[in-house]
């Protein structure tokens, strides 16, 4: 029952969050479907360019229009009123999370969070220990971001939130050793998960690339019974620079999911779409606030609707 509330509020605030980009790509959507009376190529033409400037990106939109030609070719639709579900189901076809994205939540497994300075990383690491918590899990967090002095501090402030353990270094400890402290913690507790909260220098992809390898090593050889799940954290408001970080970082991690934050009140939520279809990598969270019940995993049905504000349903029982 008391997910059930959590969801429809969370669905509630998602559209309250879409809402430029609502304004930025459905209403223009919107006006091409009232203003065609037949679908030629100036009807595409026109829908392609609201997507890409939604932040949506070519490669994806160029899939999304191909998709919908088929369809309308397939259905022999006449009308451009009657695309735009087929529209909002070509664009939820990008965006399919797979069966086991979270696949880590059902054995003993590592997640390992990265992302740069200033993207809510920290504080992701935190709700998504709290979440887990929630599910009657055993968590441990794992202070690894020792280059950052306050995102110790933080992440004690939300370990005390979520009442549960943190194992931290010293400011500037090599971040391997502590993995390898916390590694030695969650086998002794005999924890579900454990949570790495690490750094992501990228202007320094190298040293990035280095100290990565050498925490994964450090898994392998200490907790190769664990399920490693690497998730990059990005700023939903950075648009196209989002999805070029998680390019980057997908060169020097394996990366299995994103979590994408503040989108509460971003222009650019469409890049939810760009990343999962031009990376294959799948948002697996979305952030639409500060509280804990702000991050949930990623419903493409439920973030298209949120985009064409289309489940008023869930509306009128908030």
């Amino acid at each position: 029952m008391a997910e059930g509330k959590e969801k429809k509020g969370f669905f509630k605030r998602l559209v309250e969050g879409l809402s430029k980009t609502r304004e930025n790509i459905v209403s223009g959507i919107d006006s091409i479907f009232s203003g065609y009376s037949s679908i030629d190529d100036d009807f595409y033409e026109e829908i392609e360019e609201i997507l890409v400037m939604g932040d949506i990106g070519i490669n994806t939109t160029t899939a999304i229009i191909e998709r919908l030609k088929e369809q309308v070719a397939e259905k022999k639709i006449k009308d451009p009123q009657e695309c735009k579900q087929l529209l909002m189901d070509s664009i939820k076809a990008q965006m399919a999370v797979g069966e086991t994205a979270y696949e880590f939540e059902n054995r003993k497994s590592v997640i390992l969070v990265i992302g740069v300075n200033g993207v809510g990383k920290t504080t992701s690491v935190g709700k998504l220990a709290g979440k887990l918590k929630d599910q009657g899990k055993k968590v441990i967090m794992a202070a690894a971001d020792t280059f950052r002095a306050a995102a110790g501090e933080q992440l004690t402030q939300w370990a005390n939130r979520a009442g549960v353990e943190l194992i931290g270094g010293q400011d500037g400890a090599d971040p391997a050793s502590v993995v390898y402290d916390a590694i030695a913690a969650a086998k002794a507790r005999n924890a579900d998960v454990l949570i790495c909260d690490t750094a992501g220098r990228l202007h320094n992809k190298k040293n990035l690339m280095e100290e990565l390898r050498k925490i994964y090593r450090i898994i392998e050889r200490e907790y190769p019974e664990a399920y490693l799940e690497t998730l990059v954290v990005l700023d939903g408001t950075t648009g196209q620079n989002a999805l070029a970080q998680a390019r980057q970082f997908h060169e020097v991690a394996n990366v299995t999911g994103i979590i994408l934050t503040k989108l509460d009140g971003t222009a650019k939520g469409g890049i939810a779409v760009a990343i999962e279809s031009e990376l294959e990598i799948p948002v697996k969270y979305i952030g639409v606030g500060e509280t804990i019940d702000d991050l949930q995993k990623f419903d493409s049905d439920e973030f298209v609707n949120a985009l064409f504000n289309m489940d008023s349903h869930a509306q009128r029982e908030e």
